[in-house]
């Protein structure tokens, strides 16, 4: 079965209301009302009031041209050619080139009447105005992508689960059976919940943040630190104790991944490994230098996933 989006039943809704509103007020070319409309109808309400402006725009400029190079010329078909080689660079300078299309059908219908006139003008700039405003009022309503979003949190904070765990079984074992898809998976997913909370924001237009967004952007910053902790971990070479205290360390990250802040008591918990750590005797070879160079690394990568979370101030999400 085929899924039917919101976009589509709008736009199902507002081309023949357009027809309806456009017939009613007796203007020509009523038909093209639907055209507009369905031009018009966008997946954000930002969106849409921007493509709406930039159509108009677009058209006034566009009558302009063609009604100057039609009187002055001719009402010809090479014209039509010439308004566009004029018209389109001018939308590409002014950084309106959505209007191009929406600006052709009104240029057309002063083509097809061969003539110019205020009446003529007026009817495109109705006809103009019922198209785009059907959409407008249509694109008001937005479905809330709130469950999409916290569905790809809790499948994020899963992965970001796994990865933690594995590395601590990795760490406390040295056994490695992962697969690692979930690396891939979880890159999938942010991609997935950017381009997601980015919509959102843009649905409301008061509103310039989204607690989402942040979030997604917080964990997008924590996953490369994770990518970068794996082949440094492989480089590690520490005593079965340090092992065992980092290893315990990521097991209890793993257990509390979830949109609330506890990084405070983790980073609390990393001071002390460290410690621990600085207690240890000095290096007095070069291989044992870079294994505790490496280990500290580790150390420093932790602490700044952990700082990450700690910065994120969680909101009702």
């Amino acid at each position: 079965m085929f899924k039917v989006g919101s976009r589509t039943i709008k736009t199902a809704i507002g081309a023949p209301v357009a027809i309806m509103i456009a017939q009613a007020l007796q203007l020509d070319n009523a038909i093209s009302a639907a055209i507009l409309t369905i031009l018009c109808i966008q997946v954000t309400r930002q969106r849409s009031l921007q493509t709406a402006w930039y159509r108009f725009y677009a058209c006034m400029i566009g009558i302009a041209v063609a009604g100057l190079l039609f009187e002055l010329i001719a009402y010809n078909p090479l014209v039509i050619g010439l308004i566009l080689i004029v018209f389109i660079p001018i939308t590409v300078k002014l950084g309106i080139t959505e209007g191009i299309i929406t600006s052709t059908v009104i240029i057309l219908h002063l083509y097809g009447e061969g003539a110019l006139s205020v009446s003529i003008v007026l009817n495109e700039i109705v006809l103009l105005t019922v198209g785009l405003g059907v959409a407008l009022i249509l694109n008001m309503y937005m479905p809330s992508l709130d469950s999409e979003l916290e569905k790809i949190r809790d499948e994020l904070e899963e992965n970001f689960s796994k990865i933690l765990r594995e590395i601590a079984n990795y760490l406390k074992t040295g056994e490695y059976y992962w697969s690692g898809h979930e690396i891939t998976e979880t890159a999938r997913l942010i991609e997935e919940a950017n381009e997601l909370a980015s919509r959102d924001v843009e649905n409301h237009l008061l509103r310039r943040h989204h607690p989402f967004y942040h979030y997604f952007h917080m964990r997008e910053k924590q996953f490369d630190i994770l990518e970068r902790m794996l082949p440094l971990i492989s480089r590690v070479d520490a005593t079965e104790d340090e092992y065992n205290y980092i290893g315990e360390l990521f097991e209890e990250l793993a257990d509390h991944v979830h949109p609330g802040n506890t990084a405070v008591k983790y980073l609390e918990k990393l001071n002390q490994i460290r410690k621990k750590f600085n207690k240890e005797d000095l290096p007095d070879d070069r291989e044992t230098f870079e294994q505790r160079a490496n280990l500290y690394l580790l150390l420093n990568e932790i602490e700044q996933y952990l700082i990450l979370k700690r910065s994120y101030k969680k909101s009702d999400i």
